[in-house]
Order: structure tokens, then sequence, then C-alpha cells
């Protein structure tokens, strides 16, 4: 048999196990509905090329340009609680729905439903167990397990979070936004490799630039010290 034969036998099962179709189709088109209306409003608040356009945004909604600051965070919140409920119902009779059930991008939509939801924490053990099995890109666990320590006033692991507060300006009486920072990570001098091997393609450094931050390594005493009302 000719060598070149012999290697496009060899790859069949390879491209056949990269083509298999996903074991619930019908699952996977409602994720993909789930995670399109999952980004929708967080496109229109925080993507510049529509939050530089308001007018034709609140021409596209029907409400007026002066209603978009409190009506798109509102939209979100709504469409985001509607989307837990029914990821709960998933994930109670499913499991986890990675590759294998619906293929790949679509395992990631539940996991999107679920880093937005307040109640990160009860869902780690299940998302690690996805990662660790392949069914979701260890990564995306590297993320929620961040900011799940974030929100316990913890360091982060791979320094993916960032955060930043409000203070009131006494002369105008407003909350004003202070610039935000990366939270503190545990073990900082090591970031980059753990990094590596959970499968970032970035740095900690080159991931704060894209966000727009300066990164300066911070401990939680730096971040007890910063004002905040």
């Amino acid at each position: 048999m000719k060598p070149l034969l012999l290697l496009l036998l060899a790859l069949l099962p390879l491209l056949a196990a990269a083509q298999a179709p996903p074991q619930n189709p019908r699952l996977k088109h409602e994720l993909d509905s789930i995670y399109a209306v999952d980004q929708k409003w967080r496109g229109m608040l925080f993507d510049p090329r529509q939050r530089h356009r308001p007018d034709s945004l609140a021409r596209a909604l029907g409400v007026t340009r002066e209603s978009l600051p409190t009506y798109l965070p509102r939209q979100m919140l709504r469409t985001d609680s509607t989307n837990q409920v029914r990821v709960q119902q998933i994930l109670k009779r499913y499991g986890y729905p990675g590759k294998t059930l619906v293929s790949e991008p679509t395992n990631e939509a539940a996991w999107y439903v679920i880093q937005h939801s307040p109640g990160i924490d009860q869902y780690l053990p299940l998302i690690k167990k996805a990662a660790d099995k392949g069914e979701l890109p260890f990564y995306l666990y590297a993320q929620m397990l961040d900011r799940q320590l974030m929100r316990a006033g913890k360091p982060q692991v791979y320094g993916t979070q960032a955060f930043g507060y409000n203070v009131l300006n006494p002369q105008t009486g407003r909350h004003e936004a202070q610039p935000p920072f990366v939270w503190p990570i545990k073990d900082p001098q090591q970031v980059n490799e753990r990094r590596k091997k959970a499968g970032f393609p970035t740095t900690v450094e080159q991931n704060a630039a894209n966000l727009g931050i300066p990164y300066r390594v911070l401990t939680l005493k730096d971040v007890e010290k910063m004002p905040k009302n």
C-alpha cells in the first residue's frame, strides 16, 4: 500500500472525530440562541462600535437616546435572569452541555450564562469537571475561578479579572468611576506560567493591555487602602 494512502487511512478517524455532529442538535440550537441573546445587550453596552452611535441604537430599539443608560442594563439583567433559569434546567437534566453533546463553540454558551450569574460558586465543580474532561476549554474554568475568588475578596490565580471602584465626588455630589486595575494575584511571579498551562494565549500584561489597563502588581492590602464610597 502506498505511503500516502496509509497516511490518509490513519487520518480518517481524526477527521471523523473533528466533524462529528452534536449528539443533541436541538439543544445545540437552543444554546446558540441563548448565547446570542446573552451577547446582544452586552454588545450594545460595551462594544465601542455601538456605544458611539447612540442615536442609531435608540432608533433601532424604539427608545429615546436619554433612556439608553437605564434601558440597556435593565434589558440585560432581564435576559440574564431568564437565561439563568433555563440553563439551570439544562444542567439538571444533562449535566454540563459540553462539546460531545452540542459541539464547539456551542459548548461555551452555558458557561457565559453562568459567568454572568450571581452564584457561580455553586457551579465551579461542574465547570471544572467539564474542563478536566475536555468538554470545555480549561481557560474558561480558570476565568470563572478568578471571578469567584475576586467576589470573595481573595487573590485570583490567573490574572483574568479587573475591578474599579466608584468614588463620591464631594464637589459634584456624584459617584465617579476610578481607573480600573487588575485584581490582586496569588504568586504573581508565576502567573504567566499558570496562564500558559491553562491555555491562555496572552500574558497577564498583554491581557491587561487588551483591557486598556496598565498592569501593576497589587496586594489585597493595597486594595483596602483605595478610596471607595
